[in-house]
């Protein structure tokens, strides 16, 4: 276990720019900026390159990542990377994230949309004094915009859209001049989009409303030099009205060409060919939302990182070895979505994870592996909301489309493909969803799903007929020794174990037996 570090860097890889800051912690998980850095990427600069990266987009990511690594090595800062839509989107970002990772040592994590706005609220919560009060947030990024609904640090709604301002332009402004039905199209179309989180949004009462991104700010610095007055260094903080962004976006509208755009006062000229559709979305979603104002802040997506790593690490630091408050939350919402048999899942995820624990100098896996194995032993079942006939197969399709906070995509599809295989077919390359796992994540797939099948075999009546199981192994074999309460017999649940023990047999290459305390004998079998 590794002592929280003195600082920490943290990159937020967008469709439109990557950003970087480097944090000193402070303890009682404060921290305080000690470097930013920004680059404009344009991951996403053509319509094909939302659904696959150009040769040119990933090599000028590489670029940025290769700065921000030796920026980040001054000061001797662990690195967390993580990946919003571009790369969630595109058909070929594990090859983007294979190139970052042997050409920097940056692993990039990718992260859904859901979890994109959660991990922004936290970079909120720490700019804005609003951890007490109902907000609305929302995040205009490059290729999505993230909304958000929260309290007390609670998630009460969260989703993503795909209206960032890049994918904006490319749909309905193409050309430097913009012209009246383009602007007429694209509101309608926003409209269109954001409409229930809108409905959901109004019926809240959001006390604030927050705006994070580059276009708000850069909207914002342009309201505050029409004030008359000057642009301050940081913006955090600012309030500006939707009279005032409905005057701004007519200004960027009526502007002829990037040029004009960009000589606006208080415009970053770097954003200049993608102002006038990030305008529009912002000037649209206060209408919409019935937002008559908002606040800026200029924390978001990278010091909510900063947050969740500390948070993370603490909970590692102090022996938390179960799931996290929120991704428990998160995991057993998606369950009771679904009417899973919620005792069921908990005394299966209870022997699961006493046998992981027992069997970790064999499989030498870590914390976040025994998070997942407890995510998909309480939800293995959820797929029976759907048909008792291959419910592994529609457990794996209900968690991998579920809105789980809290977990990278990577994550979730490891959770899923867990879960898929707790019973039936072991893990093929065959199979389209276990194949696009990265190597690394097959193998931990193997061994969790080898775990669960034992441990499901152990519950098959569901009646917690097992109370425990005492797990040994030698070189040559691995044995379970199970309790059962007083009167209770658990001949079905050994029978249907020692059915279900293949898998485990194949990848730990010993010989499995299951049996009660009186049925095994020592044989000289050590932990």
């Amino acid at each position: 276990m590794t002592e929280q570090p003195e600082t920490l860097a943290a990159i937020d890889v967008g469709t439109n720019s990557f950003h970087l800051v480097i944090v000193r912690l402070l303890g009682d998980r404060k921290f305080s900026v000690i470097a930013k850095e920004k680059m404009t990427v344009r991951l996403g600069e053509s319509p094909s390159q939302i659904k696959h990266l150009g040769e040119e987009a990933m090599e000028r990511g590489i670029e940025a990542m290769k700065l921000f690594a030796l920026v980040a090595a001054r000061t001797a800062s662990p690195v967390r990377a993580v990946a919003t839509s571009a790369v969630r989107e595109a058909a070929n970002r594990d090859e983007f994230i294979r190139k970052v990772l042997d050409r920097t040592g940056i692993e990039i994590e990718v992260v859904s949309g859901f979890e994109e706005a959660r991990l922004i609220y936290l970079g909120i919560l720490q700019a804005l004094p609003v951890y007490n009060d109902r907000i609305a947030l929302f995040d205009i990024g490059g290729g999505s915009t993230e909304f958000l609904i929260g309290e007390e640090g609670g998630i009460r709604y969260a989703n993503s859209f795909k209206i960032g301002a890049i994918r904006m332009t490319q749909r309905f402004f193409p050309d430097e001049k913009v012209s009246a039905e383009q602007v007429e199209r694209c509101r309608l179309f926003l409209r269109g989009e954001i409409y229930h989180v809108a409905e959901v949004i109004r019926r809240a009462f959001p006390r604030h409303v927050v705006a994070s991104s580059g276009t708000a700010q850069t909207v914002a610095a342009m309201a505050l030099t029409a004030r008359g007055g000057s642009v301050p260094e940081s913006l955090n903080g600012v309030t500006i009205t939707r009279r005032e962004v409905s005057d701004i976006t007519q200004r960027i509208i009526k502007a002829r060409t990037f040029a004009e755009r960009a000589a606006i006062p208080g415009v970053d000229p770097r954003r200049a060919d993608i102002l006038a559709a990030g305008a529009v979305t912002m000037e649209t979603i206060m209408e919409e939302c019935g937002f008559r104002e908002l606040t800026i802040s200029t924390y978001a997506l990278r010091e909510g990182i900063i947050l969740d790593t500390i948070t993370k690490h603490e909970g590692e630091h102090n022996g938390l070895a179960h799931l996290s408050d929120l991704r428990y939350e998160s995991v057993m919402k998606i369950g009771r979505m679904y009417n899973f048999d919620e005792a069921h899942g908990r005394h299966v995820a209870d022997l699961a994870l006493s046998i992981y624990d027992a069997l970790q100098p064999l499989h030498a896996m870590d914390v976040e592996s025994r998070e997942h194995l407890e995510a998909a032993a309480l939800l293995h079942d959820i797929g029976y909301y759907i048909s008792h006939a291959s419910h592994h197969k529609h457990s794996h399709y209900l968690i991998q489309n579920s809105e789980t906070l809290g977990f990278t995509i990577d994550e979730i599809s490891v959770i899923a493909n867990v879960a898929r295989y707790h019973r039936k077919s072991h893990p093929k390359g065959r199979h389209p969803a276990f194949a696009q796992l990265r190597a690394a994540d097959q193998q931990r797939v193997r061994y969790l799903s080898a775990i669960l099948r034992v441990a499901d075999g152990l519950d098959r009546t569901h009646k917690g007929s097992i109370a425990s199981v005492e797990t040994a192994f030698d070189d040559r074999n691995i044995t379970f020794k199970v309790t059962s309460p007083a009167g209770v017999s658990p001949t079905f649940e050994l029978w249907s174990a020692n059915r279900k023990k293949d898998l485990m047999e194949e990848i730990f290459k010993r010989q499995v037996r299951v049996g009660s305390l009186e049925e095994v004998p020592a044989d000289g079998i050590s932990a």
